[in-house]
Order: structure tokens, then sequence, then C-alpha cells
């Protein structure tokens, strides 16, 4: 087999495995209620408020 079939092979196995990463992170992302969304983002957001803010210089 010459270098370019393999580099191209190689090139769609990487192409298809990407697919099925984004595949599964999306399922994930929309098994989420509404409400488990809501709890998620009022976590997130009371976390945000007790870490210290990072000032920014106005000059």
């Amino acid at each position: 087999m010459r270098w370019w079939k393999v580099a191209g092979m190689a090139g769609l196995a990487g192409v298809a495995a990407t697919g099925v990463v984004l595949a599964r992170q999306e399922r994930r992302r929309r098994a989420y209620t509404p409400d488990e969304i809501r709890e998620r983002l009022h976590a997130r957001v009371a976390e945000a408020g007790q870490s210290p803010a990072a000032t920014v210089d106005e000059s």
C-alpha cells in the first residue's frame, strides 16, 4: 500500500472517530431536563459569586 492510501485511511478514521465523539456529547447534553439545567446554572452562578472577583482598572 502506498503512503498516501495509509494517510487517507487514517484521515477517514479520524473523521469517523470525531463524529462518534460529537454524537456522544450531544446525546449527553440533550439528556438533561430543563429543571436539571436550571439547577446546574444556579449552582454555577453561586460558585462564581463565592470566588474572588478579578478587579479591572478603568484607566
